[in-house]
């Protein structure tokens, strides 16, 4: 029998409503309960169909590493550094006249003090003079012009070009290990100042040389080298310029 007083019978309490009808007390058109999650509204953290994709952070920037600079540094200052100690050490032994220029030098009259000095400085030294350039001690003690031919040995006689000039010395060792001696790297100058290297293949023929090609001189140890110059006929040997090696500043020594 209907309630008089209720002309809308609903469920009885404890009785699940059919499907798709409301719960009693609730009427269609009522605002949605709050926290009540409804249909269509996204939750949180699903994103909306149809929104923009959010872009991906982007990774942090590399830092630059600081250390090759500093390494590169190091080494140009390393370069330096050795450069500057190895090419102020050789100013006291290179090129240095010996003892025999240095006493002419001081018995050099007075009265010249004005204009001479400076002539003495540059002056080289002369014959059986000892003048040092690096680690060897040169004494040139001959000089012999004029030569059309060196050797006695009719299979090894050399004929000059012009004349065969034979220049005698004597070179010691002054360091403390073996040094290499080159007669090649001795240059000899003419009157006009024209170069001439020494002819090998003249100085083999002539013999009475310790080196004729090249050897090493051990230390303390004295030889005795012949070196022989192709110059022309007329030319006057002036000087001869003796080196240590072919890097070496030379050490120049008077002919005449």
């Amino acid at each position: 029998m209907t309630d008089p007083q209720n002309p809308y019978p609903g469920p009885n309490p404890g009785q699940q409503p059919p499907y798709g009808q409301p719960y009693q007390g609730q009427q269609y058109g009522q605002p949605p309960q709050p926290g009540a999650p409804q249909y269509g509204t996204p939750q949180y953290g699903t994103p909306q169909y149809g929104a923009p994709p959010q872009p991906y952070p982007a990774p942090p920037a590399k830092k630059k590493k600081k250390w090759p600079w500093v390494l590169g540094a190091l080494v140009i200052l390393l370069i330096i550094i050795l450069a500057a100690t190895s090419g102020g050490g050789s100013d006291d032994t290179d090129t240095t006249a010996g003892s025999g220029a240095s006493s002419a030098a001081g018995q050099a009259d007075p009265g010249d003090a004005d204009s001479g000095d400076a002539e003495g400085e540059d002056a080289a030294a002369g014959l059986n003079t000892p003048v040092r350039d690096g680690k060897f001690e040169f004494v040139v003690t001959g000089v012999e012009p004029g030569l059309t031919s060196v050797g006695d040995n009719p299979y090894l006689t050399e004929e000059a070009q012009g004349q065969f000039v034979v220049v005698t010395m004597t070179v010691k060792n002054t360091s403390d290990q073996p040094q290499s001696f080159s007669p090649t790297g001795q240059k000899l100058f003419d009157a006009e100042n024209r170069s001439f290297e020494p002819d090998t293949t003249a100085q083999i023929a002539l013999g009475g040389s310790d080196i004729p090609v090249w050897d090493n001189i051990n230390p303390g140890n004295a030889v005795t080298v012949k070196l022989v110059y192709d110059m022309p006929a007329g030319a006057t040997p002036a000087s001869i310029e003796l080196h240590d090696s072919m890097f070496s500043g030379g050490v120049s020594v008077n002919l005449s």
